[in-house]
């Protein structure tokens, strides 16, 4: 079976292909994280949950879809989530931590499908070593995205091969620090002529905020809302 019959099977049935990926079962956190996210088979369709906050700094028009692949690597020493730093080039966020993703083409099936591709396009991922959970809510970027995050399960045996034109660096942070309330601090910054706050992580050789933070701290918020 090739890649892209993998994920019309994710589409159909994904219960089934996710079964089928042994990997999942080593995820400590797969219980509580299913009964936390929406679920694949109720993607949420609303606005980003952030959305007000931005609504007088957002470029005009419609939002541009996207969708990212929020990685769970079950390791032995405990759940790592993966990340990657862009390349200082891109004309999007360029420089900024991030995970794998990006836009939604015409041609993806949907937000899983292009999370996937992202994945695959820009540290080698294949399906195969993909299996998701299910969604966080979804988010607006000053860019003018609205962000689709997908919650997987990676295969620890992954080799990230980065894309040179995209990706910088690939790395691991352990998901408890991240989950931790005290390793998220908030920042104010002028932008456009008003001050905003922005969420941030230090991660040893990392600085990880903006997006890619506020959507774990939507992870956060919604695993305490289970307990």
């Amino acid at each position: 079976m090739n890649d892209d019959e993998r994920l019309r099977l994710m589409e159909v049935l994904p219960g089934r292909e996710q079964s089928r990926a042994g990997f999942e079962s080593l995820l400590r956190e797969r219980e509580a994280l299913l009964g936390a996210l929406h679920p694949l088979t109720a993607m949420p369709t609303r606005e980003g949950w952030n959305h007000e906050e931005l609504v007088d700094l957002l470029p005009p028009g419609p939002p541009v879809e996207s969708a990212v692949l929020a990685g769970l690597v079950p390791r032995k020493h405990g759940t790592q989530v993966l990340l990657t730093r862009r390349t200082d080039g891109l004309r999007h966020h360029g420089g900024q931590v991030s995970f794998p993703g990006g836009r939604i083409e015409a041609s993806d099936l949907s937000p899983i499908a292009a999370a996937i591709r992202e994945s695959s396009e820009e540290i080698a991922l294949t399906a195969k070593q993909i299996s998701p959970l299910g969604f966080l809510d979804p988010f607006t970027t000053i860019s003018g995205f609205r962000v689709m995050p997908v919650v997987a399960v990676i295969d620890p045996a992954y080799v990230a091969v980065p894309n040179p034109d995209e990706v910088a660096d690939v790395f691991e942070v352990p998901l408890d620090f991240l989950m931790a309330p005290e390793n998220l601090r908030r920042v104010e910054v002028d932008y456009r002529g008003r001050r905003r706050a922005v969420l941030e992580y230090d991660w040893p050789g990392q600085r990880i905020w903006g997006a890619t933070a506020a959507m774990l701290f939507n992870l956060r918020e919604r695993l305490a809302g289970i307990a």
